[in-house]
């Protein structure tokens, strides 16, 4: 078809990317649909999100209702007469009559080899469950959970110290670029989506601040996959009398034993801490209200005694 009329839907990062590569690919959005502005940082200000700055940046026009059953949300998209809506990261559900709106459906970026990691977390599932690759899916959305039938499909190896962080950047980018070079054969019916096989699907749900709390009971190798899984976002902690300390970087200590939450190193050679198996050598930690600190460098700010 000619150049499509396109309606994007997304907030954060992740999103920012494939809604920047199709700008680059000249296949800029009539209109971004992103979450309303929410309270963020220390003065809990009310900030926009990265899609909603880029949008504006291009003057392209952005809408943010507060949901979609609502009827004046769901006119303003249909005046629009959208082919279709790519969707990447948006954060609300979309009803049947919201995906029926654009003649050529709506298009979902999913961080995951789908059926594998449906939900809101597949990126630190994947590293959760030691997943050796993960990806991106293109499929075609439904009402249900991200059920929809996948048209294209990109996997990645997972390196074996990647963050969540570090993984999300580069899903975010094959995201894109998956996006761009498969979108016009989508659209001019030469891909056939494939029904997901329900019996392997999995499903990684919403993240909880507690989740990233440190078990010392388990072993190593999982609470090593804790730490990265939850870098950035919350932080893998645990406590030390009523300090909540964060770890942001550690490894996995073989060959050593102990009770469980033991220090079994604290100097400036490092800091270990003994698991349900082997130990944990934790190599970036953060004490509450200071900044990041390397382990030699963080033996100074506590007393274990």
């Amino acid at each position: 078809m000619s150049t499509p009329r396109i309606i994007f839907a997304g907030t954060p990062e992740f999103a920012l990317a494939a809604l920047a590569a199709l700008v680059d690919a000249g296949l800029t959005p009539v209109a971004v649909l992103t979450q309303p502005d929410r309270p963020a940082g220390r003065g809990r200000k009310l900030t926009a999100s990265p899609v909603k700055v880029f949008a504006g940046q291009l003057g392209i026009p952005v809408l943010q209702p507060q949901s979609l059953r609502d009827d004046e949300a769901r006119a303003e998209l249909a005046a629009l007469r959208p082919d279709v809506m790519i969707v990447a990261a948006y954060g609300l559900l979309l009803p049947q009559d919201v995906l029926d709106i654009p003649s050529h459906g709506c298009l979902n970026v999913h961080a995951s080899l789908l059926p594998r990691w449906r939900g809101a977390a597949p990126i630190q599932a994947a590293i959760l469950a030691d997943d050796a690759n993960t990806g991106i899916s293109l499929m075609a959305m439904t009402a249900g959970l991200d059920c929809g039938p996948v048209y294209a499909e990109r996997s990645i190896a997972i390196a074996e110290n990647e963050t969540a962080a570090e993984l999300h950047d580069r899903l975010a980018e094959t995201g894109g670029s998956l996006l761009v070079a498969e979108l016009p054969a989508i659209l001019d019916g030469e891909r056939v989506a494939l029904e997901q096989d329900e019996s392997l699907a999995t499903y990684a749900v919403k993240i909880q601040k507690q989740d990233a709390e440190i078990d010392w009971n388990r072993p190593a190798d999982e609470l090593h996959r804790v730490v990265r899984a939850y870098n950035p976002a919350p932080g893998a902690y645990f406590f030390r009398g009523s300090d909540r300390i964060k770890v942001w970087r550690a490894a996995v200590e073989a060959g050593v034993s102990g009770t469980p939450g033991e220090f079994l190193q604290f100097d400036k050679d490092g800091v270990i801490v003994a698991c349900g198996a082997g130990g944990l050598r934790l190599e970036e930690l953060q004490m509450p209200g200071k900044r990041r600190a390397r382990a030699h460098e963080f033996v100074d700010q506590i007393d274990l005694d």
